[in-house]
C-alpha cells in the first residue's frame, strides 16, 4: 500500500471516529466538565506513550512556544466544554453542522491579524452566513426557542475557539503536532482537576466510555490524523475531512433518533458546501495551503 492510498485509509478512520464523540460523551452522563477532564487524563497518557513508543524525541520549547502551546491548550479545552454542552442542548447533529462555521471563523481571525481575505473566500464566508440565516429562520418559534438558541451559540462559541487554537498553533510549526497536542490535553488537565471530582470504585462509572474516548478518540485519532496530514495533498484531506459532519448526523440518529429538519438539512448543507469551498480552494487561483495542524479534529 502506497503513502497516499494509507493515508486516504488514515484520515478516512481519523474522521469516523471523531464523528462518533457525540454518542460517547452523551452516553457517559456525566457533567461537560468531567467528561473533557476525564478526556484529557486519559489522553495524555495515551499520547505520551505513542510519542514514546515511536522513540521520537521531544521537540525543544522555548517560553514563547511553551506559553503559546499551553494558550492553544486553554482555547482547546474552552471548545470541547462548549461543543460537548451544545450536544445536550440541540443535537449533536445539529451541533456539528454549526461547528463547521470553523473555517469562517478562522478567515476572520486572519483577516484581522492583517492576512489578505480572497473576493472567493468572501463568497463562501457569506454563504455560510447565509445557511446560519436558513438555519436560525426556521426555527426561531416555539416555546423551547431559548434553550435551542442557547444551543446554537454554545456551537458557535466551540468554532470560535477552535480557530483560535488553529490560529495559535500556525505559530508553533517547529514543534511536532504530537508533542503540541499533549502539551495541550496536558493543559486541560490542569485546568479542570480543581473542579473534577474522584470517582468511587463501589458505584457506577463510566470507565468504558472514558477510556474509550481517552485512547481511541483522543490518542489514537490525534496519531491517524498527524500522519495522514503527513501523507496526503491539502485538497484530499479537505475533502475527507467533511467524513466527520456527516458521521455524526448518522451516529446522532441511529443512537437518539434525532433526525434534521428541512430547514436544518437546508441550512447546514449550504454551510458545509461553503466549508468545502473554503478548505479545497474552490474558485482560488493558486492552490489553498494547509496551516493548520488540528484540522476538523474535535
Amino acid at each position: 500500500m502506497g503513502d497516499r492510498q494509507k493515508g486516504v485509509w488514515q484520515m478516512s478512520l481519523a474522521m469516523l471516529i471523531s464523528g462518533s464523540i457525540g454518542a460517547f460523551v452523551l452516553l457517559s452522563g456525566l457533567p461537560v466538565t468531567e467528561v473533557v477532564f476525564w478526556r484529557c487524563l486519559i489522553g495524555a497518557v495515551a499520547l505520551f506513550l505513542f510519542i514514546r513508543i515511536s522513540k521520537q524525541p521531544f521537540s525543544p520549547l522555548t517560553k514563547v512556544t511553551l506559553g503559546l502551546a499551553i494558550l492553544g491548550g486553554i482555547a482547546l479545552v474552552v471548545n470541547w466544554m462548549l461543543l460537548f454542552a451544545a450536544y445536550a442542548r440541540i443535537s449533536i447533529g445539529l451541533s456539528t453542522v454549526v461547528y463547521n462555521t470553523q473555517p469562517f471563523m478562522l478567515v476572520m481571525m486572519g483577516m484581522l491579524l492583517g492576512e489578505r481575505v480572497s473576493l472567493a473566500k468572501w463568497g463562501w464566508l457569506l454563504l455560510a452566513f447565509g445557511g446560519v440565516v436558513v438555519l436560525l429562520s426556521g426555527e426561531l418559534t416555539g416555546k423551547h426557542e431559548a434553550g435551542w438558541l442557547s444551543g446554537i451559540a454554545l456551537a458557535l462559541g466551540a468554532a470560535f475557539f477552535y480557530a483560535l487554537t488553529a490560529i495559535i498553533t500556525r505559530k508553533l510549526r517547529s514543534i511536532a503536532p504530537q508533542h503540541i497536542a499533549f502539551i495541550q490535553v496536558l493543559t486541560g488537565v490542569v485546568m479542570l482537576l480543581p473542579l473534577a471530582h474522584m470517582p468511587t470504585f463501589s458505584g457506577h462509572f463510566p470507565w468504558g466510555i472514558l477510556l474509550t474516548l481517552g485512547i481511541v478518540h483522543t490518542g489514537i485519532m490525534y496519531q491517524l490524523l498527524y500522519s495522514a496530514i503527513q501523507k496526503l495533498p491539502t485538497p484530499v484531506t479537505g475533502s475527507l475531512s467533511f467524513i466527520y459532519p456527516v458521521v455524526a448526523i448518522v451516529v446522532d440518529n441511529l443512537v437518539f433518533g434525532h433526525s434534521l429538519t428541512a430547514s436544518q438539512l437546508a441550512g447546514g448543507a449550504l454551510i458545509l458546501v461553503a466549508a468545502a469551498g473554503n478548505n479545497l480552494g474552490w474558485g482560488e487561483k493558486k492552490p489553498r495551503e494547509c496551516g493548520v495542524g488540528l484540522k476538523t479534529a474535535n
